[in-house]
Protein backbone atom coordinates (compact mmCIF):
# COMPACT_ATOMS: atom_id res chain seq x y z
CA UNK A 1 0.00 0.00 0.00
CA UNK A 2 2.77 2.43 0.96
CA UNK A 3 4.58 1.52 -2.23
CA UNK A 4 1.50 2.37 -4.32
CA UNK A 5 1.07 5.74 -2.54
CA UNK A 6 4.72 6.57 -3.10
CA UNK A 7 4.32 5.85 -6.83
CA UNK A 8 1.30 8.16 -7.02
CA UNK A 9 3.21 10.95 -5.25
CA UNK A 10 6.07 10.53 -7.72
CA UNK A 11 3.69 10.85 -10.69
CA UNK A 12 2.08 14.02 -9.28
CA UNK A 13 5.51 15.57 -8.65
CA UNK A 14 6.57 14.89 -12.26
CA UNK A 15 3.38 16.42 -13.65
CA UNK A 16 3.76 19.53 -11.52
CA UNK A 17 7.41 19.86 -12.58
CA UNK A 18 6.51 19.62 -16.27
CA UNK A 19 3.72 22.20 -16.00
CA UNK A 20 6.08 24.68 -14.35
CA UNK A 21 8.68 24.32 -17.11
CA UNK A 22 6.22 24.59 -20.03
CA UNK A 23 5.82 28.25 -21.11
CA UNK A 24 2.32 29.63 -21.70
CA UNK A 25 1.17 29.87 -25.33
CA UNK A 26 2.05 33.10 -27.12
CA UNK A 27 -0.76 35.61 -27.60
CA UNK A 28 0.35 36.35 -31.15
CA UNK A 29 1.94 33.81 -33.48
CA UNK A 30 5.45 34.39 -34.76
CA UNK A 31 5.76 35.40 -38.38
CA UNK A 32 9.22 33.87 -38.72
CA UNK A 33 9.27 30.64 -40.73
CA UNK A 34 9.65 27.85 -38.17
CA UNK A 35 11.03 25.21 -40.53
CA UNK A 36 14.65 24.59 -41.40
CA UNK A 37 15.79 23.67 -44.91
CA UNK A 38 19.49 22.89 -45.01
CA UNK A 39 21.56 21.05 -47.54
CA UNK A 40 24.34 18.52 -46.99
CA UNK A 41 26.81 21.30 -46.24
CA UNK A 42 24.60 22.79 -43.56
CA UNK A 43 23.60 25.76 -45.66
CA UNK A 44 20.04 26.95 -46.02
CA UNK A 45 18.29 28.63 -48.93
CA UNK A 46 19.47 32.04 -47.76
CA UNK A 47 23.14 31.12 -47.95
CA UNK A 48 23.39 32.36 -51.55
CA UNK A 49 23.68 36.13 -51.30
CA UNK A 50 22.36 36.61 -54.83
CA UNK A 51 18.99 35.08 -53.98
CA UNK A 52 18.73 35.52 -50.21
CA UNK A 53 15.82 37.53 -48.78
CA UNK A 54 16.31 39.71 -45.73
CA UNK A 55 13.93 38.93 -42.85
CA UNK A 56 14.59 41.83 -40.44
CA UNK A 57 13.93 40.84 -36.80
CA UNK A 58 12.50 44.28 -36.17
CA UNK A 59 9.67 43.42 -38.54
CA UNK A 60 8.58 40.46 -36.50
CA UNK A 61 9.55 41.27 -32.90
CA UNK A 62 7.39 44.37 -32.65
CA UNK A 63 4.32 44.77 -30.46
CA UNK A 64 0.90 43.53 -31.66
CA UNK A 65 -0.25 47.14 -32.10
CA UNK A 66 2.72 48.01 -34.36
CA UNK A 67 2.31 44.73 -36.19
CA UNK A 68 -1.27 45.48 -37.18
CA UNK A 69 -0.32 48.94 -38.46
CA UNK A 70 2.78 47.97 -40.46
CA UNK A 71 1.99 44.39 -41.52
CA UNK A 72 1.13 45.37 -45.10
CA UNK A 73 4.33 47.40 -45.50
CA UNK A 74 6.44 44.53 -44.14
CA UNK A 75 4.99 41.90 -46.43
CA UNK A 76 5.16 44.21 -49.46
CA UNK A 77 8.84 44.89 -48.71
CA UNK A 78 9.66 41.18 -48.48
CA UNK A 79 7.68 40.34 -51.62
CA UNK A 80 9.49 43.14 -53.48
CA UNK A 81 12.77 41.46 -52.57
CA UNK A 82 11.51 38.06 -53.71
CA UNK A 83 10.20 39.55 -56.98
CA UNK A 84 13.60 41.10 -57.73
CA UNK A 85 15.32 37.78 -57.11
CA UNK A 86 12.83 35.93 -59.31
CA UNK A 87 13.69 38.32 -62.15
CA UNK A 88 17.41 37.73 -61.55
CA UNK A 89 16.79 33.97 -61.59
CA UNK A 90 15.01 34.28 -64.95
CA UNK A 91 17.89 36.28 -66.42
CA UNK A 92 20.49 33.81 -65.14
CA UNK A 93 18.48 30.90 -66.54
CA UNK A 94 18.16 32.68 -69.90
CA UNK A 95 21.93 33.19 -69.99
CA UNK A 96 22.43 29.47 -69.32
CA UNK A 97 19.94 28.66 -72.07
CA UNK A 98 21.90 30.86 -74.50
CA UNK A 99 25.08 29.04 -73.50
CA UNK A 100 23.44 25.67 -74.15
CA UNK A 101 22.14 26.87 -77.54
CA UNK A 102 25.63 28.09 -78.45
CA UNK A 103 27.14 24.70 -77.60
CA UNK A 104 24.50 22.94 -79.70
CA UNK A 105 25.17 25.31 -82.58
CA UNK A 106 28.92 24.70 -82.30
CA UNK A 107 28.43 20.95 -82.62
CA UNK A 108 26.15 21.43 -85.64
CA UNK A 109 28.85 23.53 -87.29
CA UNK A 110 31.47 20.87 -86.60
CA UNK A 111 29.27 18.17 -88.15
CA UNK A 112 28.84 20.23 -91.32
CA UNK A 113 32.48 21.35 -91.45
CA UNK A 114 34.16 20.77 -94.81
CA UNK A 115 37.36 19.43 -93.25
CA UNK A 116 35.38 16.73 -91.43
CA UNK A 117 33.90 15.53 -94.70
CA UNK A 118 37.39 15.15 -96.20
CA UNK A 119 38.69 12.96 -93.37
CA UNK A 120 39.06 9.22 -93.69
CA UNK A 121 35.88 7.33 -92.91
CA UNK A 122 37.28 5.68 -89.77
CA UNK A 123 38.45 9.05 -88.38
CA UNK A 124 35.18 10.73 -89.28
CA UNK A 125 33.19 8.01 -87.52
CA UNK A 126 35.33 8.47 -84.41
CA UNK A 127 34.66 12.21 -84.40
CA UNK A 128 30.93 11.68 -84.93
CA UNK A 129 30.79 9.25 -82.00
CA UNK A 130 32.57 11.84 -79.86
CA UNK A 131 30.04 14.49 -80.92
CA UNK A 132 27.24 12.09 -80.04
CA UNK A 133 28.65 11.52 -76.55
CA UNK A 134 28.99 15.24 -75.90
CA UNK A 135 25.48 15.87 -77.27
CA UNK A 136 24.07 13.21 -74.95
CA UNK A 137 25.72 14.85 -71.94
CA UNK A 138 24.44 18.26 -73.00
CA UNK A 139 20.97 16.75 -73.35
CA UNK A 140 20.98 15.97 -69.62
CA UNK A 141 20.85 19.72 -68.94
CA UNK A 142 17.24 20.85 -69.12
CA UNK A 143 16.42 24.55 -68.94
CA UNK A 144 12.99 25.99 -69.48
CA UNK A 145 12.25 29.69 -69.07
CA UNK A 146 8.83 30.12 -70.62
CA UNK A 147 8.27 33.13 -72.87
CA UNK A 148 4.60 33.92 -73.36
CA UNK A 149 3.82 33.72 -77.09
CA UNK A 150 0.65 33.55 -79.13
CA UNK A 151 0.24 31.14 -82.05
CA UNK A 152 1.51 33.66 -84.61
CA UNK A 153 4.65 34.37 -82.56
CA UNK A 154 5.31 30.63 -82.15
CA UNK A 155 5.10 30.20 -85.94
CA UNK A 156 7.44 33.14 -86.53
CA UNK A 157 10.03 31.78 -84.11
CA UNK A 158 9.80 28.35 -85.78
CA UNK A 159 10.49 29.97 -89.18
CA UNK A 160 13.52 31.80 -87.77
CA UNK A 161 14.96 28.62 -86.26
CA UNK A 162 14.43 26.75 -89.51
CA UNK A 163 16.22 29.45 -91.55
CA UNK A 164 19.18 29.55 -89.15
CA UNK A 165 19.45 25.73 -89.05
CA UNK A 166 19.46 25.62 -92.85
CA UNK A 167 22.19 28.25 -92.95
CA UNK A 168 24.34 26.29 -90.49
CA UNK A 169 24.07 23.13 -92.59
CA UNK A 170 25.15 24.84 -95.83
CA UNK A 171 28.69 23.51 -95.36
CA UNK A 172 30.41 26.41 -97.16
CA UNK A 173 31.56 28.97 -94.52
CA UNK A 174 31.71 31.80 -97.07
CA UNK A 175 28.09 31.32 -98.18
CA UNK A 176 26.98 30.78 -94.58
CA UNK A 177 28.71 33.99 -93.52
CA UNK A 178 27.06 36.00 -96.29
CA UNK A 179 23.63 34.70 -95.34
CA UNK A 180 24.29 35.28 -91.65
CA UNK A 181 25.20 38.89 -92.43
CA UNK A 182 21.87 39.35 -94.23
CA UNK A 183 20.06 37.98 -91.18
CA UNK A 184 22.03 40.22 -88.83
CA UNK A 185 21.26 43.25 -90.98
CA UNK A 186 17.57 42.38 -90.65
CA UNK A 187 17.98 42.34 -86.86
CA UNK A 188 19.72 45.71 -86.90
CA UNK A 189 17.09 47.23 -89.19
CA UNK A 190 14.60 47.00 -86.31
CA UNK A 191 15.74 49.47 -83.65
CA UNK A 192 14.17 49.51 -80.19
CA UNK A 193 14.42 52.31 -77.67
CA UNK A 194 14.42 51.61 -73.87
CA UNK A 195 10.63 52.01 -73.72
CA UNK A 196 10.19 49.09 -76.13
CA UNK A 197 9.14 51.22 -79.12
CA UNK A 198 10.20 49.61 -82.36
CA UNK A 199 11.25 51.54 -85.43
CA UNK A 200 12.51 50.40 -88.82
CA UNK A 201 15.70 51.82 -90.30
CA UNK A 202 16.28 52.29 -94.00
CA UNK A 203 18.02 49.41 -95.75
CA UNK A 204 20.79 51.75 -96.87
CA UNK A 205 21.71 52.35 -93.22
CA UNK A 206 22.30 48.69 -92.38
CA UNK A 207 23.11 47.07 -95.70
CA UNK A 208 21.16 44.44 -97.66
CA UNK A 209 18.76 42.31 -95.65
CA UNK A 210 16.87 39.07 -96.11
CA UNK A 211 13.22 40.09 -96.47
CA UNK A 212 11.85 36.65 -95.56
CA UNK A 213 13.94 36.56 -92.39
CA UNK A 214 12.96 40.13 -91.49
CA UNK A 215 9.26 39.36 -91.93
CA UNK A 216 9.49 36.36 -89.61
CA UNK A 217 11.62 38.31 -87.13
CA UNK A 218 9.08 41.12 -86.80
CA UNK A 219 6.49 38.50 -85.87
CA UNK A 220 8.54 37.33 -82.86
CA UNK A 221 8.36 38.67 -79.32
CA UNK A 222 10.87 41.37 -78.33
CA UNK A 223 12.69 38.91 -76.04
CA UNK A 224 12.97 36.41 -78.88
CA UNK A 225 14.27 39.11 -81.23
CA UNK A 226 17.04 39.99 -78.77
CA UNK A 227 18.00 36.33 -78.31
CA UNK A 228 18.01 35.72 -82.09
CA UNK A 229 20.36 38.66 -82.59
CA UNK A 230 22.73 37.35 -79.90
CA UNK A 231 22.69 33.91 -81.49
CA UNK A 232 23.51 35.31 -84.92
CA UNK A 233 26.32 37.47 -83.52
CA UNK A 234 27.92 34.42 -81.90
CA UNK A 235 27.51 32.47 -85.12
CA UNK A 236 29.03 35.29 -87.17
CA UNK A 237 32.09 35.32 -84.91
CA UNK A 238 32.61 31.64 -85.55
CA UNK A 239 32.05 31.94 -89.30
CA UNK A 240 34.51 34.83 -89.53
CA UNK A 241 37.22 32.59 -88.08
CA UNK A 242 36.29 29.81 -90.49
CA UNK A 243 36.43 32.18 -93.47
CA UNK A 244 39.89 33.45 -92.47
CA UNK A 245 41.19 29.90 -92.08
CA UNK A 246 40.06 29.16 -95.64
Amino acid sequence: MESMLENLRSIFRKRRHCSEETPPPSESPELHPQFSCVDDEGQGPGSNDDYSVAWPDAYFNSTPADRSINANERFVNILDQIDARVEKLRKDALNLQEMKDYLLMSMDLIKSNEMLQKMRESEREEIMLYIQRVSSRLGTVELNVRTVRDTSQEDSLSQINSLIDTMIKVGDPVIARQRCQLYLNACCSSAMDPSGYQDTLAEADVGPIDKKFESALLGCTLDDQKNIKKRLQALMGYLNKQTVSH
